[in-house]
C-alpha cells in the first residue's frame, strides 16, 4: 500500500462520535493504510455533538467560502480540520450551520429521522468532491462507509463525470448491517434530479429506504465490502449478483490483509 491514495468518506469516525461498526471501521482501516505508508485522507460531517475545543477543529479558511447548490438553494460550505491524537492521520469536516449544527447525529430527541437527512447527504457528498479538488489531491481509490456518504457513487459517476482529476479513481462502498428505519423524505429523489441525474440511475431514490440507498451505491461502485457479519440477505444478494468484485465480511482481526488485498484490484 506504500504512496497509494485512499479518501475515506464516512458518516460516522471514532473518537468524534459513539463507537459502532462504522465509525470504528471509519477509523482502523485509514488507519492501517496509514501504518503500510499509504496516503489517506478522511471526511465526515461536522455534527453538532463534536466538540470542537476538545478536538482541536479548526477552520482551514482557503478551502472555505464556496457556495453548494441542494435543490435550488445556495448552503454555505466550511472546512474544518483535525488529527486524530498519536496518530497524524487529518479529518476533514464538512460543515454547514443549517445542516449540522443541531445536536444529534440523524435523529431528533423522538428517533425520528430529520426531514432534511437526503439534503444534508447531497452537501456532504458536493462538499467532499469539491474540497478534494481544491486540495488537488488525486485518490487511487475512494472508500465509502456509512449511508449519510451513500451518495458520493453516483454523483462521481454522474454529476461529477467530467472532471478529469477523478478520471482514474475507483469507489469502493462497504454495506453495514447498521442503518435506519422508515425512509428518508419523499421528495429524496426530486432532490436529485435537480443535479440532472439520469432517471434511470436515480430510480432506487422513489423509495428511499436504507436498503433502497445501498443499493444504488452498489450500482456505482467498482466493488463492494460486506462491512457487518449479518448484513440484510436481499442487500447480500444483490450485491452478489452485481457482478461486481466484493469481499465477503472478515472478522476485524483478520481484517487489515483482506482489505489491502481488495484495494489491490483496483490500482
Amino acid at each position: 500500500m506504500k504512496d497509494k491514495r485512499i479518501l475515506y468518506v464516512s458518516s460516522e469516525v471514532v473518537p468524534y462520535l459513539a463507537e459502532n461498526e462504522v465509525s470504528l471501521m471509519s477509523y482502523d482501516a485509514p488507519k492501517m493504510i496509514n501504518d503500510q505508508g499509504g496516503q489517506i485522507r478522511i471526511f465526515m460531517p461536522r455534527y453538532g455533538s463534536i466538540n470542537e475545543r476538545r478536538h482541536q477543529l479548526h477552520e482551514v479558511i482557503r478551502l472555505s467560502g464556496m457556495n453548494l447548490v441542494v435543490n435550488d438553494m445556495d448552503m454555505p460550505l466550511i472546512i474544518k480540520v483535525a488529527s486524530i491524537p498519536k496518530e497524524r492521520i487529518q479529518v476533514y469536516f464538512i460543515d454547514n450551520d443549517e445542516y449540522f449544527k443541531r445536536k444529534s447525529t440523524f435523529t431528533d430527541d423522538d428517533g425520528n429521522l430529520f426531514p432534511d437527512n437526503d439534503e444534508r447527504a447531497i452537501f456532504f457528498t458536493k462538499g467532499v468532491i469539491e474540497t478534494v479538488k481544491k486540495l488537488n489531491w488525486v485518490p487511487d481509490v475512494i472508500h465509502v462507509q456509512g449511508w449519510m456518504a451513500s451518495l458520493l457513487p453516483v454523483y462521481l459517476k454522474h454529476y461529477y463525470k467530467d472532471e478529469t482529476i477523478f478520471g482514474d479513481t475507483k469507489i469502493v462502498t462497504s454495506i453495514f448491517e447498521k442503518g435506519f428505519e422508515g425512509n428518508l423524505s419523499d421528495n429524496m429523489k426530486a432532490k436529485v434530479a435537480f443535479d440532472e441525474l439520469p432517471e434511470d440511475v436515480i430510480a432506487e431514490f422513489g423509495q428511499p429506504t436504507y436498503e433502497s440507498i445501498m443499493k444504488n451505491a452498489i450500482n456505482h461502485s467498482d466493488g463492494v465490502i460486506v462491512a457487518s457479519e449479518n448484513v440484510d440477505g436481499d442487500l447480500t444478494k444483490y450485491i452478489e449478483s452485481s457482478e461486481k468484485p466484493f469481499l465477503p465480511y472478515v472478522a476485524k482481526d483478520q481484517f487489515a490483509d483482506a482489505y489491502s488485498a481488495f484495494y489491490a484490484k483496483f490500482f
